[in-house]
């Protein structure tokens, strides 16, 4: 207990000059952290902005009309394919089936398949790497 109350004790009012850099260095401080808390609301809001907005541009309508299937049956549709033509993968969106792979002379290519008129409607090759 001694030695708490000397510490106590010991503490002696700052001189007139080092009160005043005192005050000087803390109103620095509540300044500088105010500035900072400002720019940071500011890049929060530039962030915020820059997800909400849009850039203008209307989205393109893949498909004016819906696309109906038969209820009574499914849909029945051929694909005519190039001969030794080797499918590796297919992907679906909409009504569009698109079918990726590689012809019998190493060709690789895409071909879009529109189930709504039931026929290939781009055959598409792909050439480089």
């Amino acid at each position: 207990m001694s030695h708490l109350d000397q510490e106590n004790q010991d503490e002696k009012p700052l001189d007139p000059v080092m009160e005043g850099v005192r005050r000087k260095m803390i109103k620095l401080q509540l300044i500088s952290g105010g500035i900072m808390a400002v720019m940071f609301m500011a890049v929060l809001v530039a962030i915020a902005y820059k997800l909400t907005r849009s850039d203008g541009k209307q989205p393109v309508a893949a498909q004016t009309t819906p696309f109906l299937v038969p209820s009574d049956q499914p849909l029945a549709l051929t694909a005519n394919l190039p001969a030794g033509f080797k499918v590796v993968s297919t992907s679906l969106s909409g009504n569009q089936i698109l079918i990726y792979g590689e012809t019998a002379s190493a060709e690789r290519k895409a071909l879009v398949l529109d189930l709504s008129v039931g026929r290939v409607i781009a055959d598409i090759t792909l050439g480089g790497n």
